[in-house]
C-alpha cells in the first residue's frame, strides 16, 4: 500500500440489483486524523476519494469487478482529476449542493462522452431540470427524506427518460419490498442481511449436511468420518467432485472415489469450500449473493488480523477459527434461523460460543470490528483498534487482502 500523509478509513456500501446482486458499491473515505464525520469541504472529500483510492488502496482491490460510486463536488466535476479515474468502472455521483446549470449539464456531456456513468445523489425530482435527466445514467432517491406518497409519482415522472433510480437508505427487507413493487432499479442499504421471519424456517438438508461437515472438520474427524457425509449427500458429492476437476483447481487427474477427490482436494480446501459453499449454493444468486461478500470479506479479515497481531504468537489453528467465526456469524440471516439454533446443531469452542452469541473475548472484538467497518460506523471503528491493539495501516492493509481474495473467490 502506498505510503501517503493522511490516513483513511475505507468503506464499501452495497448497491444491489432487483435480484439482490451486488453491482457496485458506494466508496466512502473517513480521515483517521478528525474527530468528525464531515470534511473542511465536499470538494476536499471527493479529492481525498479519488486520489487515495488510485494511489494509496487500488480500485480494482477495492472494486474487483464492480462498479465505484464517488461522490463529486462542482469544483472536482469541472476539474481535470476526474479523467484519472477508470471509465468503465466509476460512477460519478453529482452531489446534491451542485445546481444543474448550463455549464454542469455541458460537462456531464463531456464526461459521457469519455465513457463515465453519472448519477444524481440524493435528488429530489424537478421540471427545471430535465436536460440533465437525457444525460445521466442513475437518479438516487434517499426514501428517507422523501415522502413516501409521493415516490410513485415521482418514478413515474423519471420513467419519461432511459435511466436507472435507486433506491437510497434501504435498511429493512420491508422497505426494499416496497421500493422494488414501486419500480426501482437498484437498491443501496443493508436490508439483506435482516431477514423479515426469524425461528420460522428450517435449514434443508444440503445446509444440514454442510453444518454437520464444518462441525466434523471442526472437530478434526477421520477422512473416514467425511467421506460417510458425503456418501449420505449426494448433491454435496456432486458439488465436491465438480470442484475438483474445475480448471481453476488445475488439475486433469482422473477421479476414482469420493475418497480421492477428497484427498486430492485436502483438508483444509473442503474447509473453506464448504464455509463459502452455505452462501453460494444456499442461495439462487450464487456467487453474487450479498451476504457471501460479506461473510468471505468478514472472515478473511478476521483471519489476516489475528495473525498480525504485535507482541504475541499466533498459534496454527487461531486464523482458522477466526474465519470460521466470521463466516459462522451471518448463518443466522443466511437460514432465517436464530444463532443460539445454529450453535446447538456445531460442537464450537466456548470461545467461538460466546463471539458469536455476544461478541465476547478477542474474537467478539475482531467480529465487531469487521461488522462496524461494514456499515461504515467509523466513529466506533477507531476506539476498537485502539482496544484491539490494531493500527489503521494494519486495518488497511487486511481490508485489500481480504477483498483481493473475495475477488479471486469470485473468479474461480
Amino acid at each position: 500500500m502506498a505510503d501517503i500523509s493522511e490516513r483513511f478509513y475505507l468503506g464499501r456500501q452495497p448497491i444491489l440489483d432487483r435480484k439482490q446482486e451486488i453491482v457496485g458499491y458506494e466508496l466512502l473515505f473517513r480521515s483517521a486524523g478528525r474527530d468528525f464525520a464531515e470534511f473542511e469541504s465536499y470538494s476536499h472529500a471527493s479529492a481525498s476519494v479519488i486520489t487515495n483510492a488510485l494511489s494509496a488502496f487500488g480500485i480494482q482491490e477495492v472494486l474487483g469487478g464492480k462498479f465505484g460510486f464517488i461522490n463529486v463536488h462542482l469544483g472536482l466535476l469541472l476539474s481535470e482529476m476526474l479523467e484519472l479515474l477508470p471509465t468503465g468502472q466509476s460512477v460519478l455521483e453529482l452531489l446534491e449542493v451542485i445546481r444543474l446549470d448550463q455549464e454542469v449539464v455541458e460537462r456531464c456531456r463531456e464526461l459521457k462522452r469519455l465513457g463515465f456513468t453519472l448519477a444524481l445523489d440524493d435528488h429530489e425530482f424537478s421540471p427545471e431540470d430535465v436536460e440533465i435527466y437525457s444525460i445521466v445514467d442513475i437518479v438516487k432517491i434517499d426514501i428517507l427524506q422523501t415522502d413516501t406518497q409521493r415516490l410513485p409519482e415521482i418514478i413515474s415522472q423519471l420513467r419519461r427518460w432511459p435511466l436507472r433510480i435507486l433506491a437510497e437508505k434501504v435498511e429493512t427487507v420491508e422497505q426494499f419490498e416496497a421500493c422494488y413493487r414501486m419500480g426501482f432499479d437498484l437498491f443501496q442499504g443493508y436490508f439483506f442481511e435482516r431477514p423479515v421471519v426469524l425461528d420460522k424456517k428450517r435449514i434443508d438438508v444440503s445446509g444440514m449436511a454442510m453444518l454437520k461437515l464444518l462441525q466434523q472438520l471442526a472437530a478434526d474427524a477421520n477422512i473416514d468420518e467425511i467421506e460417510q457425509t458425503f456418501k449420505e449427500n449426494p448433491s454435496l458429492s456432486y458439488n465436491l467432485l465438480r470442484l475438483v476437476n474445475s480448471v481453476a483447481f488445475g488439475t486433469y487427474e482422473k477421479i476414482k472415489t469420493l475418497r480421492h477427490a477428497i484427498t486430492m482436494l485436502g483438508i483444509d480446501h473442503i474447509r473453506r469450500w464448504i464455509q463459502l459453499s452455505l452462501f453460494a449454493g444456499n442461495d439462487s444468486r450464487g456467487l453474487n449473493n450479498p451476504l457471501l461478500e460479506m461473510a468471505a470479506v468478514r472472515g478473511r479479515l478476521m483471519e489476516i488480523l489475528i495473525t498480525r497481531e504485535a507482541g504475541r504468537p499466533v498459534p496454527g489453528e487461531e486464523p482458522e477459527t477466526a474465519f470460521m467465526t466470521g463466516i459462522l456469524s451471518l448463518l443466522d440471516v443466511l437460514f432465517e434461523t436464530p444463532m443460539s439454533t445454529i450453535i446447538d446443531s456445531l460442537n464450537l469452542t466456548d470461545e467461538v460460543n460466546g463471539a458469536l452469541l455476544s461478541r465476547q473475548g478477542r474474537l467478539g472484538g475482531l467480529l465487531t470490528l469487521a461488522e462496524r467497518l461494514e456499515v461504515t460506523d467509523f466513529d466506533v471503528v477507531a476506539p476498537l483498534l485502539e482496544q484491539l491493539g490494531i493500527t489503521l495501516d494494519q486495518l488497511l492493509a487486511a481490508q485489500l487482502e481480504a477483498f483481493n481474495w473475495r475477488n479471486g473467490v469470485m473468479q474461480r
